[in-house]
């Protein structure tokens, strides 16, 4: 077994920034010289998360639509109050959605369905630049 780590940086706009970055694991995956295994995709960040979605205008829209209702800005959250601060729910999507994910890799191409992209998020109040570790073990 052989582990290769990369790391890249990703801008992303506040509440609900959402960048394809599939073709960033792919390129790891085939520099790693590995032909099957598994990479794993992690952000670093209490409000950031990684998923796959079909990358598309519309679900582009919908996703934080859908994560609003879950979360809303127009209410009160704790993490305010105990910090004074104003992304509570920022920390609460993030917690959903989750900071990472694993996908399968064969003859050193990722594993994953037509329509289905990898994508880094981020739910804080403000933009930011994420780091995301990009682990490859085969």
């Amino acid at each position: 077994m052989k582990t290769v780590t990369e790391r890249i940086s990703v801008g992303l706009e506040a509440e609900t920034g959402m960048e394809d970055i599939t073709a960033e694991v792919q390129d790891a995956v085939e520099k790693s010289g590995l032909h099957d295994g598994i990479v794993t995709i992690f952000i670093i960040g209490a409000t950031g998360a990684v998923s796959t979605i079909e990358f598309e205008p519309g679900l582009l829209k919908d996703v934080p639509r859908a994560l609003e209702n879950i979360a809303p800005s127009d209410i009160p959250y704790e993490h305010h109050l105990t910090w004074g601060c104003d992304n509570g729910r920022s920390h609460v999507k993030s917690t959903l959605i989750g900071p990472s994910m694993t996908v399968p890799f064969t003859d050193g191409k990722l594993t994953l369905g037509t329509w289905q992209q990898i994508v880094a998020m981020n739910f804080d109040t403000k933009a930011r630049s994420r780091e995301i570790v990009i682990q490859i073990l085969g």
